[in-house]
């Protein structure tokens, strides 16, 4: 299918960031999610050329990607996502593109923080092809088609909490087992802050404590109890298998089994009319205890930022994404300023944020 270009030459998409209130660690397991996206948000800007180069400029990191639409089959870097894309639109939607496009990238998502700045970056690119090639946009396709050009093309262990976070916008509950269940929720939650450490993630060395040290724990389990179900079990029936694991993997068992009946209460809570936002920060603060002492995800300059936000008035707060580094949040819906003021004493850099809104069109002009 050839693409029906825009009869306007010039489109621009942007796609708001996230942060992950419940269920930190849990989405590889088949359990819920709870997210929100954020007020710092990717945009891009383009418009068909008449030739068939495709060239992205991307100001903030001082780069530029160019490629022919006749090499986009062939990968020249490990997350080549901007050919990903095409791909995986020729693939699932049989879209191809005769004309190159010359296309502008900016934003404010902190990089490689845990608060999606790639997903934001390949929903945003995605969102852009469809709307660019009169394609129909569903939020939720435009989701499924980035994970797929960002994690299964490339063979990346992620799951599907960023795209559709950053594509449906709002706070998202988001379950894949049995099959994909998406809620979202618009309650009046007010500012949050988030803090970076300024300290790069170690995502491949969490993963090996905390995913792969799980699924060893569940294989055991599983091996001991064929009935066993995550989804399910009682928090209390962890120490059944106190004989058969390591004391590394029943912290981490009794830890997930905490932190998806956490995520169930944060559910009912922002379902109620009216929002408890002290009872909020009381299961932002039980999360993070888990995700420090259990998971061991945070770092001691998180836990300093996070002290500190507590400290001057944030009602909860927790490291946010993988972990090893990049960002914590802080519940602040009074005098956020002074929890801002509070995290950069203690060397992070931090921004007043709100949920914000889905990945949509937001220029469109003649020429």
């Amino acid at each position: 299918m050839t693409t029906q270009p825009m009869t306007n030459a010039l489109l621009g998409i942007t796609t708001p960031g996230r942060i992950c209130l419940f269920g930190e660690h849990q989405d590889y397991l088949g359990l819920p999610v709870i997210a929100a996206a954020i007020s710092k948000r990717i945009q891009l800007t383009g418009h068909y050329r008449n030739d068939t180069l495709v060239k992205i400029d991307l100001p903030d990191i001082q780069k530029q990607e160019h490629f022919l639409l006749e090499e986009r089959s062939v990968y020249s870097q490990s997350r080549d996502y901007f050919k990903s894309v095409m791909n995986v639109l020729a693939r699932e939607k049989g879209l191809s593109f005769d004309k190159g496009i010359e296309a502008t990238v900016q934003g404010n998502i902190p990089i490689n923080s845990g608060t999606s700045s790639s997903s934001a970056l390949v929903v945003t690119w995605t969102h852009f092809l469809l709307k660019l090639a009169n394609y129909p946009i569903n939020l939720a396709e435009i989701a499924e088609l980035a994970y797929l050009a960002e994690v299964e093309e490339f063979g990346e262990p992620g799951g599907k909490m960023d795209h559709y976070a950053t594509a449906v916008g709002q706070v998202m509950y988001m379950e894949t087992v049995p099959s994909m269940h998406i809620e979202t929720f618009t309650p009046p939650l007010g500012s949050f802050v988030l803090g970076d450490s300024l300290q790069p993630k170690d995502t491949i060395g969490v993963l090996k404590h905390v995913k792969f040290g799980m699924l060893t724990a569940l294989q055991k389990i599983k091996s001991y109890n064929p009935y066993f179900e995550l989804h399910t079990a009682p928090l209390a029936s962890a120490d059944d298998y106190r004989a058969i694991l390591s004391a590394d993997e029943l912290m981490l068992l009794r830890s997930n089994l905490s932190d998806r009946d956490i995520l169930q209460q944060a559910k009912a809570l922002f379902a109620q009319p009216t929002l408890d936002q002290v009872q909020l920060g009381t299961l932002l603060n039980q999360h993070q205890q888990n995700l420090r002492e259990a998971k061991r995800v945070s770092t001691p300059k998180i836990d300093r930022m996070i002290e500190a936000a507590l400290a001057a008035g944030a009602l909860g707060g927790k490291i946010n994404g993988s972990g090893g580094g990049g960002c914590m949040f802080a519940y602040a819906p009074q005098n956020p300023e002074a929890v801002v003021e509070a995290i950069e004493q203690a060397g992070g850099k931090a921004y007043v944020i709100e949920v914000d809104d889905a990945s949509y069109d937001f220029t469109h002009f003649s020429t």
